[in-house]
């Protein structure tokens, strides 16, 4: 029997449920039909039930990637997907608060670039997850490349030769790409030049749904994740998915939000609000608003960290000239600021409730961040709430379904791609 995550729990007012009841066995069928199925890019569903499979190799090639070079930082080399997911998982797992496990470099401009390596301090410092699916995404092979060229340099400024300098060199990175050589160049460079180990990123995950794939599982363990924390995040995302194939409503938050979110554009609403509260949920921010652009595909859905924004956000969401729909997530406070952070929340869902559709979405926490069901469980609710938008207003709409659902595709990201003259990286040249 199925029951709910204890660790979650949401409260939905202003949207009548009873309007889709009829519907919902056809919602999750049109879901489930493609779950799992090559080509859909819904791999994510049961990626948390495989990667228990891999905890120990896991924590294992972390302990030797630690030792081969005895840095003690992981500097996480991507962008979109292959670093918001790992910064929204380090964050609400509460885990490099101080920043002084993980560090992210992910531009390609000179003074952020000096100022990523100030921080490190010196470039031996750290090792180098390099994350790409195609292993040439210009962005991620800009930086690999400079770094590269730098560990090289500061390894013959201590009297190596050119070769012991690349060797050395190689000892700082590891590869997070497909799996087969032929698709990616990163994967190549791996294997030619000895990287440690075998981190992939899974056929049919994209990167906005890739939270429990290897770059961020990979770097939570890094951090410090307990190995009894990590499966049982890794449980309660399994467990998650199963709720979010369950025809029964009452059991399928995910649903719910999903419907709650179409209901709003259905209902003429074109601005929404995603509000989180606290610092544990400051990256999740940049992860959701990825989510949002690249699946939903549209701007409209403010996501915001309170209590930053909410005074100056406060004008035009309780404006009566305007529509909204809103939706709050909130930490469950068990400590000292318990009763004015209650008050605080207290405030905030009766203005919503009185102004619009809302629904308030609870997390248990523990420390300094969620617990690790709470974490595994939100995370993978977020992904399905999202791809469920699409399918309930598609149906509702009697729109046809395409062959690939438009919220797990991203086409029109290659439009600035193609601009981009040449896209081979040499260090200090793009030619």
């Amino acid at each position: 029997m199925i029951t709910k995550i204890k660790d979650i729990k949401t409260t939905f007012t202003g949207v009548d449920f009873s309007k889709y009841s009829a519907k919902v066995s056809g919602f999750v069928n049109e879901f489930a039909s493609r779950a799992n199925k090559p080509g859909q890019f819904l791999n994510w569903v049961n990626l948390p039930q495989e990667q228990l499979k891999r905890v120990d190799s896991l924590y294992e090639m972390a302990d030797s990637f630690k030792k081969q070079t005895g840095a003690k930082k992981l500097s996480v080399l991507g962008i979109g997907g292959s670093k918001h997911t790992v910064e929204h998982m380090l964050s609400i797992n509460g885990l490099n608060v101080r920043q002084d496990a993980v560090a992210f470099y992910s531009d390609v401009d000179s003074a952020s670039l000096e100022r990523y390596i100030y921080r490190l301090g010196e470039i031996t410092n750290s090792n180098y997850m390099i994350a790409s699916k195609s292993g040439s995404t210009f962005e991620t092979k800009d930086g690999f490349l400079r770094v590269q060229k730098m560990l090289e340099d500061a390894y013959i400024a201590k009297g190596q030769s050119l070769e012991e300098a690349q060797k050395s060199a190689s000892k700082h990175f590891i590869a997070v790409t497909d799996a087969n050589s032929e698709k990616s160049e990163l994967r190549r460079t791996s294997n030619e030049n000895g990287w440690i180990g075998d981190l992939y990123i899974h056929d049919d995950v994209g990167g906005r749904f890739s939270a429990f794939d290897d770059h961020a599982i990979f770097t939570l363990i890094w951090a410090g994740m307990k190995r009894e924390d990590l499966i049982a995040m890794l449980n309660a995302a399994q467990e998650m998915s199963a709720l979010s194939l369950s025809a029964d409503l009452e059991l399928n938050d995910a649903l719910k939000q999903g419907i709650f979110w179409a209901d709003a554009k259905l209902s003429g609403i074109t601005s929404s609000v995603h509000q989180y509260m606290g610092s544990i949920f400051e990256n999740t921010v940049y992860w959701h608003s990825q989510m949002q652009n690249e699946s939903i595909k549209d701007t409209l859905k403010q996501i915001a960290k309170v209590p930053d924004a909410m005074h100056h956000s406060a004008e035009a969401h309780f404006n009566p000239a305007n529509k909204f729909a809103f939706a709050l997530t909130v930490p469950k406070d068990n400590g000292v600021c318990k009763e004015n952070a209650e008050a605080y929340i207290g405030a905030l869902n009766k203005s919503y409730e009185s102004t619009g559709a809302f629904f308030n979405e609870q997390v248990e926490t523990r420390g300094m961040g969620l617990t690790p069901e709470a974490a595994g469980a939100m995370t993978q609710l977020r992904a399905f709430a999202t791809v469920y938008q699409e399918i309930v207003e598609k149906t509702m709409t009697g729109k046809q379904f395409p062959e690939v659902l438009e919220s797990v595709l991203q086409p029109h990201v290659e439009f600035y791609k193609k601009n981009l003259k040449g896209g081979v990286v040499v260090p200090g040249r793009i030619s």
